[in-house]
């Protein structure tokens, strides 16, 4: 990998790309709200199961996205793989402000086509991931940035919900360190196989908790994250 492209990386990692993910909670919110999370033990075990469920298949969507697969297929994948309404919203609406990050510091034909097939946004994680080969990175990075993504969310998301030392919740990332390295490789994997496979080769373990507390969350009339 160039310098160039190890920057690029960074600064599609980096929290503060205006992407909109500052605004969600990654389902941080409604745990603390039922006391799933509670100080940085509880909340390394969200972060955990958030990883291996929604964060493994958001890390092969993007990693098949960057490969080359079919971005509207993918989409459609996306769809199939999020039951929840509120969070397939959530996840379209993170899609469309990435698109328009995406399209300001990557120029690209695949990002205008996407953007005109789907106006109102395609899923966040297959916009990742036509985002990430716009800017030279590849499958595994994109792999990596939305497995980091899963993880660090809710993470920072703590911080504020529960006053949390923000020590000791960089310390819950860098703990999962092997364990997001590991989803970002299986993700990578998966979306070699769906290169001739498709797009039913990628993972697609659930969540139900989060889909459940997602669909309650967004019926608060009160709260501070979006998701």
């Amino acid at each position: 990998m160039t310098h160039a492209v190890r920057a690029a990386l960074l600064l599609l990692a980096d929290g503060r790309f205006p992407a909109g993910g500052h605004a969600h909670s990654g389902g941080a919110e409604s745990a603390v709200a039922d006391g799933r999370i509670r100080d940085a033990a509880t909340l390394a075990g969200f972060c955990r199961g958030r990883l291996h469920t929604t964060g493994l298949v958001a890390a092969a969507l993007a990693a098949a996205a960057t490969a080359g697969l079919d971005p509207l297929g993918l989409d459609e994948a996306a769809d199939a793989r999020t039951p929840s309404p509120a969070l397939r919203a959530v996840s379209r609406r993170l899609g469309r402000q990435l698109t328009r990050a995406a399209r300001a510091a990557w120029p690209a034909p695949a990002l205008d086509q996407l953007a005109a097939a789907r106006p109102r946004g395609a899923h966040q994680p297959v916009v990742l991931g036509v985002t990430a080969a716009a800017a030279g990175l590849s499958p595994l990075d994109a792999a990596y940035a939305a497995a980091y993504e899963s993880a660090a969310s809710p993470a920072t998301a703590a911080v504020r919900l529960l006053s949390l030392d923000p020590f000791h919740a960089t310390a819950v990332l860098a703990r999962l360190s092997p364990e997001i390295d590991a989803v970002a490789a299986a993700a990578a994997t998966a979306a070699t196989r769906a290169l001739t496979e498709g797009p039913a080769a990628l993972p697609a373990p659930s969540a139900p908790l989060l889909d459940i507390a997602a669909e309650s969350h967004a019926t608060w009339p009160v709260r501070l994250f979006a998701s």
